[in-house]
């Protein structure tokens, strides 16, 4: 078996999909392109501010991905096989993550972008929004620490390539920083100047090529600089800045960094779907040497069921994503028809990124050493080898160049989704304090970047009691605190439509996703929180077990609220409006 009709059909499957299940989608949520949307009507050029669909969808691409379908659908293909994880895939980014991420955006345009909390406090109680907000507060806390600590661990160390060549983390650094300046460069032309999108990607993009290109020849070794003994501690220096770079972006204004950024961010993984695709065609004699199935329990006794669905979040169905949709996008949809492909289109895809993420794992050996080097290492390497073919006239590209490429767009990814999930947090904490003036910016920000910082900073320990990497520490209760967030958003979506449209279809289409997301999402903290009861006795197992039992029971508070409205509506009639909305959408 070779990759490339395996990934064909998928991609067949992901295109079909976008125009027969999300046009009906679009058509059961009525978009509208004449209903005015908030990004016009509350336009500060701040925070509201319409944009350009194809603007709008690199910056909503680029946020959503991060690393999430890089490091997930590696981690759960080694665990299991590589055939459960690419069906979690499609299943899940058709049905529920694409179905979750355009309720999401729809919900918050149509209560004046207001975050997807804040429709749940219209549509269920005050407390049921304090609990939301608690819970996601705290999913971004664990989103920080995961991806801060994965971005820093690409920043130290070095890989030799079986060309000989060196790749150091340091020479990634050096890319990673030239790379920060450009956005605000762009953002500032643009903003200041005649300056068009359109040329300025033509000027920007070749210069984010010459970072990548010169970072190994200018390396920025931080360990160096500031006398670090070890890795470990020279990652955790890294923690730091990062937090830092959070620190600062969380409050800039949306034109200088987040937009731009999230621009050139989005063509990143333009260009490496589209390295994917000339890698399998060139090399279309790749074969598939991976176990398409593994066994239902792993060896450290995990199993399948619910763990395949927690790891691979983003790809498939990200709670996340709802915090993205309502939290920035929503501020900038310039008409509501724009919602179907910046976000279920967005979302298909982020699964094909997740695919061509899985293809590095099945061109592996069972007993490949690879398969120990980290979901980054294995994403360059993977994409390395599947070019290694493409090249002109006898040329062929340049591996080191290529891994450096891999690595850069896997490190821009995690970027977007730092300086966002800072944001995101100062909102929250800017609401429940009331404080929206420069002073609550501060604040909201500082808490949510320095929260993390207590963690990154743990020497982590694993089960063997050998140091493990903060961010593997972390990932499987991100991966359940993340799912259980898109199970309480898609609860929040259905309480919603269930109260204006009162219609059979929204059972099957919303509340469905929100029963199987809530169902597996709990199961996963359960057993965790089980777990590490029995055996846990290091200082971050008894952090994740207390944190896992309070992320349950807002969880379970949450869905009693719900259950509460949702009864309390089927004793009653729908009033007026209700029965108007109600009708057949055109």
């Amino acid at each position: 078996m070779v990759l490339l009709p395996i990934v064909l059909v998928s991609a067949v499957i992901l295109i079909v999909a976008y125009f027969t299940y999300g046009r009906l989608l679009a058509r059961l949520l009525d978009l509208d392109p004449n209903r005015p949307t908030p990004a016009n009507t509350l336009r500060d050029d701040l925070d509201f501010i319409p944009t350009e669909p194809q603007f709008l969808l690199s910056q909503h691409f680029s946020a959503i991905a991060a690393a999430g379908p890089i490091v997930g659908p590696i981690l759960a293909g080694i665990a299991f096989g590589w055939l459960p994880a690419l069906i979690w895939i499609l299943v899940g980014s058709i049905l529920i993550g694409g179905v979750h991420d355009l309720t999401a955006l729809v919900a918050s345009i149509r209560h004046q972008a207001r975050s997807i909390a804040e429709v749940v406090r219209d549509h269920m109680s005050k407390r049921s929004y304090l609990l939301f907000l608690a819970f996601i507060w705290i999913a971004l806390v664990y989103i920080i620490v995961a991806f801060t600590d994965i971005t820093a661990a690409s920043f130290v160390g070095s890989q030799t390539l079986e060309s000989g060549q060196e790749v150091t983390g340091a020479g990634i650094a050096s890319s990673s920083l030239m790379y920060l300046a450009l956005p605000i460069v762009m953002g500032l032309l643009l903003r200041y100047t005649r300056l068009t999108v359109g040329w300025a990607t033509v000027l920007f993009l070749p210069l984010v090529g010459l970072a990548i290109w010169k970072g190994q020849a200018w390396p920025f070794d931080l360990g160096a600089m500031l006398g670090l003994s070890s890795e470990t501690t020279t990652r955790q220096a890294w923690d730091v800045l990062l937090l830092g770079y959070c620190l600062v972006a969380g409050v800039l204004p949306v034109w200088m960094l987040l937009q731009p950024r999230g621009h050139l961010g989005g063509y990143f993984l333009y260009v490496a779907l589209a390295a994917f695709g000339i890698g399998m065609v060139v090399g279309s004699g790749t074969e598939v040497k991976y176990p398409a199935f593994t066994g239902w329990t792993t060896a450290k006794g995990e199993t399948l069921a619910p763990i395949l669905f927690i790891t691979i979040a983003c790809g498939a169905c990200s709670g996340f994503h709802s915090l993205i949709a309502s939290g920035s996008t929503s501020k900038q949809l310039r008409v509501e028809t724009d919602a179907k492909p910046i976000a279920y289109g967005a979302m298909l895809l982020e699964a094909m990124v997740a695919i061509c993420s899985l293809c590095c794992v099945m061109m592996l050996t069972a007993d490949s050493p690879l398969l120990t080097s980290g979901p980054n290492n294995i994403y360059a390497n993977g994409l390395s080898t599947l070019l290694s073919g493409v090249g002109v006239g006898g040329l062929r590209l340049d591996p080191q160049l290529v891994v450096c490429f891999a690595l850069m767009a896997f490190v821009t990814f995690v970027y977007d989704t730092l300086d966002v999930c800072t944001r995101l947090g100062r909102y929250i904490i800017q609401e429940l304090t009331g404080l929206h003036n420069a002073a609550g910016r501060w604040l909201g920000t500082g808490l949510t970047a320095g929260v993390p910082l207590m963690f990154v900073m743990q020497t982590s320990l694993g089960p063997d009691g050998n140091p493990t990497p903060v961010w593997r520490t972390y990932w499987a209760l991100f991966g359940a605190s993340n799912q259980l967030l898109a199970a309480l958003t898609l609860l929040g979506v259905t309480v919603w439509l269930w109260k204006t449209k009162r219609a059979a279809w929204v059972w099957l289409v919303v509340g469905l996703p929100a029963a199987w997301m809530y169902t597996v999402s709990t199961w996963a903290l359960i057993l965790m929180v089980r777990g590490n009861f029995l055996d846990g006795k290091d200082g971050w197992r008894i952090t994740t077990t207390w944190v896992g039992l309070v992320l349950i029971a807002l969880a379970a508070l949450m869905l009693v609220e719900a259950l509460r409205v949702l009864l309390s509506l089927g004793r009653s009639e729908p009033p007026r409006s209700m029965k108007s909305a109600m009708a057949p959408s055109a």
